[in-house]
């Protein structure tokens, strides 16, 4: 057995522990083995309300990762090595953030408080600040609807910040390829990857051949329009001849002309959706949020 890695059977036997100690059901344990791999460990504690992880030295700082994620009063049961040996602590999280991963290690984390659902349509206040001007928080719970991302999907986004971190959530076996050539933008991408401990979000700086010759093969691509958006489409059709894609634009003229390049381009089935979303004010005066189209196309 390699050096930090857990077979099935060892897995079981600390699922039948945690499940006799906390005297629970094992269905209500889920469980996240990160051993050799990088996961989304944060997103998944932060849904979960009993969380069982399998890790090694390579996620030496999870502790920390976990505290400074909001966890600090969380109850934590952990052990070191493959066997239980008797020497499982409890402490809370934020009790053992100086401390480092030096080998496999099981971890109990316990939150009773914790909501165990998805939260599509995350606030805006979540995300990190930055020159970046994020979508409505309806609007974009309508856009992941859309996307239809599965666990492990691939897809890319073209200056569509917000959207990639609840694919990313989702796409937790998957890779989000985000796009983002402006320096501004890209910090603050890299501040949220940060913050929201997704370790499934590549950023590259365009969509040229250098950027995307080692990236997996996007199933779709969701695209904030611009002036370059003609050169968009035809360099993510070279990666992937039978692209989808989800166009979000503000710009009439941007709308206008994606018939004639969809046309171009072969990509059938358009489709075409305004969204318009209206909230009361401090005043109770209702005011409309801006109302972007979405189009929605693939090559047969």
């Amino acid at each position: 057995m390699a050096k930090g890695c857990y077979s099935t059977e060892k897995i079981l036997g600390w699922m039948g522990y945690f499940s006799r100690e906390m005297e629970v059901s094992p269905e209500k344990i889920k469980i996240l083995d990160i051993c050799g791999k990088k996961k989304n460990v944060i997103p998944f504690v932060d849904t979960r309300k009993r969380v069982l992880i399998f890790a090694d030295e390579l996620h030496e700082d999870l502790f920390y990762e976990l505290w400074e994620a909001g966890f600090g009063e969380y109850d934590m049961w952990y052990g070191a090595g493959l066997d239980n040996d008797g020497q499982i602590k409890k402490v809370k999280i934020k009790e053992v953030i100086n401390k480092k991963i030096e080998g496999p290690t099981v971890m109990f984390i316990l939150n009773e408080n914790t909501r165990e659902s998805y939260r599509i349509g995350m606030k805006n206040e979540m995300f990190s600040k930055g020159p970046i001007k994020y979508v409505g928080h309806e609007i974009r719970a309508v856009i992941m609807s859309m996307l239809n991302v599965d666990s492990s999907d691939c897809i890319c986004l073209v200056d569509a910040e917000s959207i990639a971190i609840e694919a990313a959530f989702v796409a937790g076996d998957g890779t989000i390829i985000c796009v983002e050539n402006d320096n501004g933008a890209k910090e603050t991408m890299e501040d949220n990857v940060k913050q929201f401990g997704v370790h499934n979000v590549m950023i590259v700086p365009d969509l040229g051949p250098e950027s995307m010759e080692k990236m997996p093969v996007p199933r779709l691509s969701f695209i904030v329009a611009n002036k370059h958006l003609e050169e968009d489409i035809e360099r993510l059709l070279k990666k992937n001849p039978k692209m989808q894609f989800v166009i979000y634009t503000l710009e009439l003229d941007i709308l206008s002309n994606i018939k004639p390049l969809f046309d171009k381009y072969n990509i059938a089935n358009m489709e075409v959706t305004q969204i318009t979303v209206s909230k009361t004010d401090k005043n109770s005066v209702f005011v409309t949020q801006p109302s972007p189209w979405l189009i929605t196309g693939e090559v047969l």
